[in-house]
């Protein structure tokens, strides 16, 4: 849900003419088409139907409804669509008498669109002196500003075996080239682990059980995403594999960092141990 104050609900509504219970000039066909080309949705299905079911009040309920960053996508496009009107001088887009409320919703759009629907998106980095990670992190990055999180999963999962690959390079841990994804973060958690780097239960209970989602993200990679000829998973629980994945790439991150900065501990004999 899109969080708006007053001042910034008056304002687009204002602009838009919603008091009236249209949006602009829209018809009915041509709103609907405009809203799927902005932002892949029907905006006539049950699910933005509110009062009336006028434009106004669709366009009412898709702010209520749907996350900000897409919110913010649609009183973008939306914006564009008044300033050409206005610039052509077409009969109810006033440009001087509205400028200032104009101005005022570019900065509600601009603030909706920063927040992201991936909460630690830019855990996904692009690498200077390797392309392929690079070419990986910003066509991911890519799929998220147009709020189509399903449609990377298969690049996620690659990236995510890059990157848990690296780390174990790093700290020297022995891997198999067919060695799934969860069975090599396996590995570096037992690294964690046997050189006392977490310091509480919990948090290692947390990351053996990660192992598991990542099993379970081996068939989402195989049979709901792009990877193959699949039916996709579908936006919501996309968004949720995307926060889980991040956020665990935040927490690594930061240990990554505190690892460097205390040195190293000395590597545990890998062959006489085992994780219970």
């Amino acid at each position: 849900m899109a969080e708006l104050n007053y001042k910034e609900k008056f304002t687009i509504e204002k602009l838009f003419d919603m008091p009236t219970g249209y949006v602009m000039d829209f018809s009915n066909r041509t709103f609907e088409q405009f809203i799927y080309d902005s932002v892949k949705v029907n905006i006539y299905s049950e699910k933005y139907f509110y009062d009336s079911g006028s434009k106004a009040n669709r366009l009412r309920a898709f702010i209520k409804e749907e996350p900000s960053y897409k919110v913010g996508q649609l009183i973008s496009a939306l914006l564009d669509y008044w300033h050409v009107k206005a610039m052509a001088k077409e009969y109810g887009f006033d440009f001087e008498k509205n400028e200032s409320i104009y101005k005022e919703c570019l900065k509600v759009a601009s603030r909706l669109k920063e927040e992201t629907i991936v909460e630690e998106i830019d855990t996904i980095k692009e690498v200077e002196d390797d392309r392929d990670f690079s070419l990986l992190a910003k066509s991911i990055k890519e799929s998220i500003d147009k709020d189509e999180p399903e449609v990377a999963l298969d690049r996620l999962h690659t990236y995510l075996m890059k990157f848990v690959r690296q780390l174990c390079a790093k700290h020297q841990i022995e891997l198999k080239k067919e060695e799934s994804l969860n069975a090599i973060y396996g590995k570096y958690i037992k690294f964690l682990v046997s050189n006392d780097l977490l310091e509480s239960k919990m948090s290692e209970n947390i990351l053996r059980y990660s192992i598991n989602i990542l099993e379970s993200f081996n068939d989402i990679r195989n049979n709901k995403s792009l990877a193959h000829d699949n039916k996709i998973l579908n936006y919501e629980e996309s968004i949720l594999i995307f926060n889980n994945v991040t956020n665990s790439l935040k927490f690594i991150e930061s240990l990554e960092q505190k690892i460097e900065q205390n040195n190293e501990p000395d590597l545990v004999d890998w062959e006489n141990w085992a994780i219970s």
